[in-house]
């Protein structure tokens, strides 16, 4: 006899009233084809799937419960651009149909780790999308000093330096000029926010590297967001990045492209006259 699958739903509290129709339906079709849906598990133990149901941010933090089990992930856009979530709410319930059929595929995506010479007391190093280095409110720029695999990169006089994921591409630093990258490219970027020199562009390293950098900054502090969870951190602590060991699993149908989604998100290649 098969196993009962499980999921696990993880939404948006602030779009609740949104959300409820598909909750309701969603419960209601895995109970007819003998699915287990449980809502805002205190623990994700046993859990086959995770429904994740909200935008991109909603998603990040899903990523963040999941941590290192590797659950696989449905996204379900209830926001605004929803690159990360990327199943359109009318496409929900086919979506589960295919899943409960096996017609699905698993996207593995990088995760970066943020190692630290400090007691940062209760954080999570794991970043799907980016960690960022970023100098605090009105503070002058910021000096990082960056390394790869033990070799000079380059000193870096900017507002910040953004280490991205290839999923992270799309992202903070895409904004800030850098590179899309395809997801499984085995590549990390580091991207400066606002350098103060022409000669300072991004750069795309292979995702085995180890990046180790120095920070320097006038208030003797400075930011560090991982996937936008912002820390104070004081100068003079070592910081290093890394690949962690796991990776987020990503659940698509087959056929669904990232090239489609660059359409269809950013309107890449778009012509509108």
């Amino acid at each position: 006899m098969q196993r009962q699958l499980t999921f696990a739903f993880l939404g948006n509290e602030y779009r609740s009233e949104a959300i409820a129709p598909y909750l309701e339906q969603a419960m209601s079709f895995l109970a007819a084809h003998h699915a287990q849906l449980f809502i805002e598990p205190e623990t994700l133990e046993q859990v086959d799937f995770v429904l994740s149901m909200g935008g991109d941010g909603t998603f990040l933090r899903a990523v963040n419960r999941i941590g290192a089990r590797e659950i696989p992930i449905i996204g379900v856009n209830m926001g605004r651009l929803g690159f990360l979530a990327d199943v359109h709410p009318e496409q929900f319930l086919p979506m589960l149909s295919e899943v409960l059929a096996g017609h699905y595929t698993l996207e593995n995506h990088t995760v970066i780790q943020l190692h630290a010479t400090c007691s940062a007391g209760e954080w999570n190093p794991f970043a799907l999308n980016d960690i960022a280095i970023l100098k605090r409110d009105t503070a002058a720029m910021i000096r990082i000093l960056a390394r790869v695999d033990g070799a000079l990169l380059g000193e870096y006089q900017a507002d910040g330096l953004i280490v991205a994921t290839p999923t992270g591409s799309t992202a903070y630093s895409l904004s800030n000029g850098g590179p899309i990258i395809v997801p499984q490219s085995g590549s990390l970027c580091l991207t400066p926010v606002a350098p103060h020199s022409l000669n300072l562009r991004p750069i795309v390293i292979n995702d085995s590297s180890k990046i180790d950098l120095e920070v320097e900054s006038r208030s003797h502090s400075f930011l560090v967001a991982i996937d936008g969870r912002s820390m104070k951190m004081a100068d003079g602590v070592q910081l290093s990045i890394t690949k962690a060991q796991h990776v987020v699993k990503v659940v698509k149908l087959q056929g669904q492209s990232f090239f489609t989604t660059l359409r269809e998100k950013l309107m890449w290649g778009v012509d509108q006259r």
